[in-house]
């Protein structure tokens, strides 16, 4: 009876038991790795034998380069590779499996940082490792770096940059951790498959090379990745330095204008203040920089300057222009007044001497009248009457008039003389300040084309280095 009842109670136990699903193979396999893994300790059986750590580096994209902060924003795609002596199995034992992944947070990773590491980007978190069965562990995981470098701005669009990225152990020796890379220098300098290149910067290669610090009186293993780069130059060129080399065109044209025309002055102000618009507007397209101008920068300024120069030049022909004609037109008037004025003595003179001439002569029919000549100097005139006998009342009655009337002609002569002489004189001058503005046009022409060989001299000498 005991027996039976045993059994009918033992029963759905067995059940039970039976029906309680088994721990799968990758489960176990996990629990028996980690069951007495320590990570805190470098996992080798013999402590005097280093770690050896495999890098690799893939440069994605060129995210950003500031150079107020002479910091670079790069993604790269990181892989770390060692071997973890602890973490070995039979995959035999396990279902055959020869790969799992595991957390990063309960294995031992190496304390690899990248020197020119600034600041924290924003890299996506990968919380797992893969893991076989040799031990080997593969930490592959993309990164936003942002590092600093030593920004060499001047040649600025035609500019390159070199930018390094050290890899070492925070905290081991080359005797405890030692660094190697994953492939080949040759294939990682020149892989440009994952590269995107249709940005603002263009690759040029990723060349690197293994050293040691000496810190402490121990070594430390480090690996220095080059990241080359080129500046891609079109977009700064169309927007920045074709506008301004079409301004400076408009401005060396301007000196055709004539220089005694009030447009020239206008134009070159409105050129100017053009020039000085385009350049207040474009300034964000420029870099900003704390150490070294650019040698853009060098070329905004030396073109307003040039601008500045040109405005000055026809300044000054123009005020030298008028300057001589408002002086020619004084010396005329007072040239005028002064020869007037001779006139005037020179006919109360007259007038004075036929009275008194008149007075003097004794009243005869059978008398000759005194024939008067009146020769102002370098002029001549023949006023001798005709051979006919005149009275002596129509003598007296007809000479004021032919005084005044002499008067008139001879001021009037003079005047149109006068006014012959100052347009020569206004013309000649006219002329010398024409070949002055010419031989400044010169001047300024060989000045702009020795800064313009010179600035593409050395954007040529930057870019090929």
């Amino acid at each position: 009876m005991i027996d039976l009842l045993l059994d009918f109670h033992s029963a759905p136990l067995a059940e039970q038991v039976a029906d309680k699903p088994k721990r799968s193979a990758l489960n176990q396999l996990t629990r028996t790795l980690l069951r007495k893994y320590d990570c805190g300790v470098r996992p080798v059986q013999n402590w005097t034998r280093p770690t050896l750590i495999h890098i690799d580096l893939i440069l994605q994209s060129v995210l950003d380069v500031d150079g107020k902060t002479q910091q670079v924003t790069t993604s790269i795609w990181y892989r770390q590779i060692w071997t973890d002596e602890f973490l070995v199995w039979d995959p035999e034992e396990f279902d055959g499996i020869t790969e799992i992944s595991l957390s990063s947070d309960a294995i031992w990773v190496p304390d690899l940082i990248i020197s020119e590491f600034v600041d924290v980007g924003e890299s996506p978190a990968i919380p797992y490792v893969y893991v076989n069965s040799s031990g080997m562990v593969k930490n592959n995981k993309p990164i936003q770096v942002v590092s600093a470098c030593d920004l060499e701005l001047y040649a600025f669009p035609f500019d390159k940059q070199n930018c390094t990225l050290t890899f070492r152990s925070w905290l081991h020796s080359v005797n405890e951790v030692n660094l190697t890379l994953w492939r080949s220098a040759e294939e990682i300098a020149n892989d440009q498959k994952s590269f995107m290149d249709d940005g603002e910067w263009e690759l040029l290669s990723v060349p690197s090379r293994y050293w040691h610090l000496r810190l402490d009186d121990r070594d430390y293993a480090h690996i220095q990745f080059n990241v080359l780069i080129r500046r891609r130059p079109l977009l700064y060129v169309v927007s920045l330095l074709i506008p301004s080399i079409f301004l400076m065109v408009v401005d060396v044209i301007s000196f055709y204008l004539p220089p005694n025309s009030g447009t020239r002055i206008t134009f070159k102000t409105s050129i100017l203040l053009g020039y000085t618009v385009f350049r207040v507007n474009l300034m964000n397209e420029m870099p900003a920089t704390a150490i070294r101008t650019p040698l853009i920068g060098v070329f905004f300024a030396v073109c307003m300057a040039l601008l500045v120069l040109n405005l000055s030049i026809s300044i000054f022909v123009v005020k030298l222009l008028h300057h001589n004609e408002k002086e020619v037109k004084e010396m005329s008037v007072s040239a005028c007044l002064l020869d007037n004025n001779k006139i005037l003595s020179l006919g109360k003179k007259i007038d004075m001497f036929s009275s008194t001439l008149i007075c003097s002569t004794p009243s005869s029919p059978f008398i000759t009248p005194l024939t008067v000549h009146v020769v102002p100097p370098g002029y001549e005139f023949d006023l001798a009457p005709e051979e006919d006998l005149l009275s002596l009342s129509e003598l007296q009655e007809s000479a004021p008039r032919l005084e005044r009337l002499l008067q008139e002609v001879v001021a009037l002569r003079l005047y149109l003389q006068e006014g012959e002489s100052d347009d020569l004189a206004q013309a000649d001058w006219v002329a010398l300040c024409c070949k002055v503005d010419i031989l400044l046009f010169r001047v300024y022409l060989f000045i702009l084309v020795v800064y313009t060989s010179t600035l593409l001299l050395l954007w040529a000498s930057w870019s090929s280095a």
